[in-house]
């Protein structure tokens, strides 16, 4: 078996329905589904179970959070390669046999993925269709992801696909009890031990802003487990020089945002600390801006740059933010 598309489940039987036609409508049909129902409490997995559909196992669980649910459908996998796929989001028909593709134009990486469009939360069950490029897309081959993430969007949860046998040596590869940033910690050691493989066209729908969706929101003023991680492995020589200071920058330009968040708030203090904890991007000139920012301005205009700021950035990737 090719691929296991693994669905996290938690309330949302609005939306399951949905997930599961997407990949039953792959003309890759080289692939099973293993839902995992995180104690659901509004008959979701009823459906499923209702469903009858043979290449479905569902597995039921007591409410354990999205991190949990995802491993036990990594354990539970049969396929090569494991998909995840949020209840809520959507495959292009021709999401697989694009990964397909990615998999043998570069057989080095034992992550493959493909770009995706973002949709917010609407009434109706079935985002629209888009269209794709004619013939081949082109396949990026990325090396330093954290690089490759401060120039924008790269890798979603529902848009990526990793090698079974890697996964469960990783295990447990999400991090239990944490659902920010749990699955970039995943993507992120993933691509320390291979290139990923990206399909540089849209072919997942990533719906944002769902009403019970297993992950949370970021803690404000505190710096997300899983950029503690990363700097922890790159100060332990764990990877390549380009990598290590890739890395570096990106948990800098983190906390250069919170530096930002705290003198919004009034703290200049903690600002200041964030600062001293950021020097290495003092080189670049957003740190030295959000030093004078943090000695000049009052926080209050700050509070109002930085919403103007969000807006034109990416707002699901705070970190791309340059000014």
């Amino acid at each position: 078996m090719k691929f296991s598309i693994v669905i996290p489940l938690y309330n949302k039987a609005t939306y399951i329905g949905t997930a599961i036609d997407s990949v039953l409508a792959q003309s890759c049909t080289d692939f099973e589904i293993v839902v995992v129902d995180d104690g659901s409490t509004d008959g979701g997995d009823l459906l499923v179970a209702q469903l009858g559909v043979p290449q479905i196992r569902l597995i039921r669980q007591a409410n354990a959070g999205v991190a949990s649910a995802r491993n036990r459908g990594i354990r539970e996998a049969r396929g090569q390669w494991v998909v995840f796929l949020d209840a809520d989001d959507w495959q292009h028909p021709e999401f697989l046999a694009h990964l397909v593709r990615a998999q043998r134009a570069c057989p080095e990486a034992r992550t493959v993925a493909t770009d995706y469009v973002c949709l917010a939360d609407q009434p109706r069950l079935w985002p629209p269709h888009w269209r794709t490029p004619e013939g081949s897309p082109a396949i990026e081959r990325i090396t330093d992801l954290p690089a490759r993430w401060m120039q924008g969007q790269s890798v979603c949860s529902s848009a990526v696909a990793a090698q079974r046998d890697l996964l469960e040596a990783m295990q447990p590869c999400f991090p239990p009890g944490e659902s920010h940033g749990e699955d970039l910690d995943l993507w992120f050691r993933l691509a320390e031990k291979s290139p990923v493989a990206l399909v540089r066209t849209p072919l997942v729908a990533y719906r944002v802003s769902v009403k019970g969706s297993l992950s949370g929101t970021q803690l404000a003023g505190q710096l997300p487990p899983f950029l503690t991680r990363l700097q922890a492995r790159a100060l332990s020589g764990s990877m390549s020089s380009a990598q290590r200071r890739s890395a570096l920058w990106l948990v800098a330009q983190h906390k250069v945002t919170l530096a930002r968040q705290a003198i919004a708030a009034g703290q200049r203090r903690q600002s200041l600390h964030w600062l001293l904890a950021a020097r290495h991007a003092a080189r670049g000139k957003r740190w030295w801006l959000s030093l004078a920012m943090t000695l000049l301005l009052p926080g209050v205009l700050v509070s109002r740059w930085q919403r103007w700021r969000i807006r034109r950035s990416n707002p699901l990737n705070p970190m791309t933010d340059a000014g």
